[in-house]
């Protein structure tokens, strides 16, 4: 019997997708153009700093290991600033200390990278390429040793530094985040000891815990990333499984709007009139400009325009239950519903919600 083989194609999708969530074609292209750029003027600068001696390397191999990290992952926790720059810059020391310390090549090299781990770890500054890092201050030949301590700061720290700053600016004229902050775990507004509303039913950060311990791994993701991530899977699940229901099945259509041009208590009277939390503030141009509550009137009477904030907004087709997270913040009452031209067509309350919940639970 001759053996069967999977097709081409078949092969070519296993082995040339994407092993990481969320990598993008665009995304992919992007990491190139940032390593090229970043790599490029970090020797660049490098050069202009040290004056192209040939006593040292202006760039180090470990730095184009961190280059694909905060330009292709720079949500990673490996890839932010103080593990690359901590990570390298350490790493290199623990390397030369072992290189002046033990002089069996084997054993030191050894060493060097089983050390470099722990001080990374020690100092919360894990990072692939500090083991590079560390090996090269070991092998890297006479010019690296001569050099002694200065070669973990020149070039590698500086380097590190050039390429942080870089991947900064990179990352901010594609408007991206960089250095990574993980949003905001939900919050109890009203200064009592309950948790926020989101918090209250599914999952605990326990439950987090606990299938970690169980599955035994690390994995390359902030803890409060993950939180977040599997509190919108649960989101999406729920909204797959209650069918296509939009915001334009349940908002509420006859909207009562006041102009940015009112006075406080025009609006303050609106609201307690018609008892409702929030009131979408309409400009000249007929479009959305804002959204004015009791709580934002309290604090600047005056004018409406004086005491409008942002407004939370969402399409018509929209999912209606992908309004949950936002309505469970305990900061946000409703959402408004605009169309295409920036008109208001509706408002989604939290009752809104709760009955269309309650109607397919």
């Amino acid at each position: 019997m001759q053996p069967q083989y999977p097709p081409a194609a078949s092969l070519g999708a296993r082995f040339f997708r994407p092993i990481l969530a969320g990598a993008t074609l665009r995304r992919r292209a992007l990491a190139c153009l940032g390593a090229i750029v970043g790599i490029a003027l970090t020797g660049l600068v490098a050069a202009l700093v040290t004056g192209h001696g040939a006593h040292l390397p202006l760039i180090v191999a470990p730095i184009g290991a961190s280059a694909v990290l905060v330009f292709a992952v720079p949500a990673s926790p490996l890839a932010q600033p103080w593990p690359v720059i901590g990570g390298n810059t350490l790493s290199a020391l623990v390397g030369i200390a072992v290189a002046r310390l033990v002089h069996d090549p084997v054993l030191a090299t050894g060493l060097a990278v089983g050390l470099a781990i722990a001080v990374m770890s020690l100092t919360r500054s894990l990072h692939p390429p500090g083991g590079a890092a560390a090996l090269t201050a070991v092998i890297g030949g006479p010019a690296v040793a001569s050099a002694g301590f200065l070669f973990a700061f020149l070039p590698i720290a500086l380097d590190s530094l050039l390429l942080v700053a870089l991947a900064w600016c990179f990352h901010r004229l594609l408007r991206q985040s960089y250095p990574h902050v993980p949003a905001p775990a939900p919050a109890n507004t009203h200064g009592t000891a309950d948790p926020p509303p989101a918090l209250r039913a599914g999952f605990r950060e326990a439950d987090i815990d606990a299938a970690l311990a169980d599955m035994g791994e690390a994995f390359d993701i902030d803890r409060a990333d993950l939180d977040r991530l599997l509190r919108r899977v649960e989101e999406q699940a729920l909204t797959r499984r209650s069918g296509r229901l939009t915001c334009a099945d349940i908002m509420s259509k006859d909207v009562i709007t006041v102009a940015p041009g009112a006075t406080a208590e025009t609006a303050r009277a609106l609201l307690l009139d018609h008892d409702i939390r929030l009131l979408p503030v309409i400009g000249d141009d007929g479009r959305l400009a804002g959204t004015v509550g009791l709580r934002e009137l309290a604090r600047r009477p005056g004018l409406v325009r004086d005491a409008m904030i942002p407004a939370q907004t969402a399409a018509p087709d929209a999912p209606a239950l992908g309004l949950v997270e936002r309505l469970s913040d305990g900061r946000s009452h409703a959402v408004v519903i605009v169309g295409a031209d920036g008109g208001v067509e509706g408002l989604v309350t939290q009752t809104d919600l709760l009955a269309a919940l309650a109607r397919i639970a």
